[in-house]
């Protein structure tokens, strides 16, 4: 694939529809072309520690951010026709699919993509298939993990390095 758009979304608590940031890096003709990046206000609205421990993000981050609708209508014309690439995209997806079905929005059919299961296919010997581990080995630094954009990058990044 030379175009397709890298996503990653982080989330409040233990409910997949719970996105409380969203990243997107957009890739044409192999380059990394645009990004997007957005606190969203969760739903359900509560963090619990684990999540709050791994992103940093907190009630005070998005207590005044945009509900995901208002933040999905600027991505989506971003990502409209183009495959969606994501590390461990059954969480990824699965963020997409049920915040889309607690705001009633319809699904438009997104083909997703996964760089976990890629890079287990073609770099079998790495100690983990953790996002920082396969973007290190595919030469990119991933110093914010656990930020949806810088995330976003890592997984736009590697799908570059495999010739996804």
């Amino acid at each position: 694939m030379k175009d397709f758009a890298a996503i990653d979304f982080e989330t409040a608590n233990g409910c997949r529809s719970s996105v409380c940031s969203v990243g997107v890096v957009i890739v044409r003709d192999g380059e990394m072309t645009d990004s997007f990046y957005s606190l969203i206000k969760p739903e359900p609205n509560y963090y619990n520690y684990y999540c709050q421990r791994v992103h940093g993000l907190g009630p005070k981050d998005t207590d005044r951010a945009e509900v995901f609708p208002r933040v999905w209508a600027r991505v989506a014309p971003m990502i409209e026709g183009l495959p969606l690439v994501a590390h461990n995209k059954m969480f990824d997806e699965g963020c997409l699919r049920a915040v889309m079905k607690v705001y009633r929005m319809d699904w438009p059919d997104y083909r997703f993509y996964c760089t976990l299961q890629a890079s287990r296919k073609l770099l079998p010997d790495l100690e983990n298939h953790q996002l920082h581990t396969v973007s290190a080995a595919c030469g990119y630094d991933l110093t914010h993990h656990h930020n949806a954009l810088a995330d976003a990058e890592a997984c736009a990044a590697i799908a570059i390095r495999l010739g996804m």
